[in-house]
C-alpha cells in the first residue's frame, strides 16, 4: 500500500511529499500522523539541516478529506476531533521546529491545505497554482491556524478580505500581497526550491536555526526583551566552528565551509 507522506532526505535537505493525488492530497488520519512524526524527527536529526513540503500530483492540498470528515462525524465523533486531535499536532511540531522550512505549492491549496502552507517558513508557487482560504464558503472558520497566520503575513485589512470571501488568489497576486515569496514556472518550482534549500542546509545551521528562533520570537516580544536574547544567541553563534571558519576564510580570501558546529 502507498504511503501517505513520502519522506526522504538528501544531501541535509528533507522532503516531505504529500502523497494522495486521487484526492488532491487531502490529508486524512493517516497522513496527519505521518506529518506530525516527520517533523519531530527532522527536528532530532543531525543530517536534516533543511525540510521541503511539497504535494504530488496536481494539487499541493485541499485540506481535510471531506469523506474521513464524514466518516468521523457518522461514527460519532465530535466535528473538532481531527483538529484537535491531529491536525494542531502538526502545527505544534512546525512551530517546535527551528530549521528552515520550505513550502513548494505545487498546485491549488485550499482551506486548511492554506493554512499548511502558511505554517512554513517561505512559500515557493508555481505558476499553475491557486490559493484560497475557502472555510466562509462552507460556513466553517480557519481551524488550522489561517486565521493566525495570515495577518502576519499580508496585513489585517488583506487577510480579513480573504478569509470573509474565500476568493482565490493567483500565483502573481500572491507573490504581489506577500503570501508567497516567489512565483515560477511550474516545470522550475522543484529546481528553484531545491537550489535555494541547498545553499541553506550548506550554510551555518547554528546560525540559521537562532535567526529563525529569534525573529519569531520578536514577533511576541518587546524590544528590550528582544534585545537582550539577541546578547546571549550572538554569544553562541560567536563559539561555533562555523563562525571560526567563516572569519578564517574571510581573511584568506577563500569560500567557507560550514559544518554546523
Amino acid at each position: 500500500m502507498t504511503s501517505p507522506l513520502l519522506f526522504t532526505v538528501e544531501n541535509k535537505i528533507a522532503t516531505l511529499t504529500l502523497n494522495r493525488p486521487e484526492r488532491r492530497n487531502a490529508f486524512n488520519e493517516e497522513m496527519l500522523a505521518l506529518w506530525t512524526a516527520a517533523l519531530v524527527d527532522c527536528r532530532q536529526r543531525d543530517d536534516v539541516n533543511v525540510i521541503v513540503l511539497t504535494g504530488a500530483g496536481k494539487a499541493f492540498c485541499s485540506g481535510g478529506d471531506i469523506k474521513d470528515m464524514i466518516d468521523r462525524l457518522e461514527g460519532g465523533a465530535p466535528a473538532q476531533k481531527g483538529f484537535l486531535d491531529e491536525v494542531h499536532e502538526v502545527a505544534k511540531a512546525m512551530e517546535r521546529l527551528d530549521k528552515p522550512v520550505i513550502c513548494a505549492i505545487n498546485g491549488a491549496a485550499t482551506g486548511a491545505g492554506l493554512d499548511m502552507a502558511l505554517m512554513c517558513d517561505l512559500r515557493f508557487c508555481s505558476d499553475q497554482a491557486r490559493l484560497a482560504s475557502t472555510y466562509a464558503k462552507v460556513g466553517l472558520v480557519p481551524g488550522d491556524g489561517g486565521a493566525f497566520f495570515l495577518p502576519r503575513l499580508i496585513g489585517l485589512a488583506k487577510a480579513l478580505e480573504l478569509l470573509w470571501t474565500g476568493e482565490w488568489v493567483s500565483p502573481e497576486e500572491a507573490e504581489r500581497m506577500g503570501l508567497v515569496n516567489h512565483s515560477v514556472p511550474h516545470d522550475k518550482l522543484m529546481p528553484t526550491v531545491y537550489e535555494f534549500a541547498r545553499k541553506l542546509a550548506e550554510g551555518p545551521s547554528v546560525a540559521l536555526r537562532l535567526i529563525k528562533r529569534a525573529t519569531y520570537e520578536g514577533l511576541r516580544s518587546d524590544l528590550t526583551t528582544h534585545l537582550d536574547m539577541m546578547s546571549s544567541h550572538y554569544a553562541v553563534a560567536a563559539g561555533t566552528e562555523d563562525h571560526k571558519a567563516a572569519i578564517a576564510s574571510f581573511v584568506n580570501k577563500k569560500q567557507p565551509v560550514f559544518r554546523g558546529k
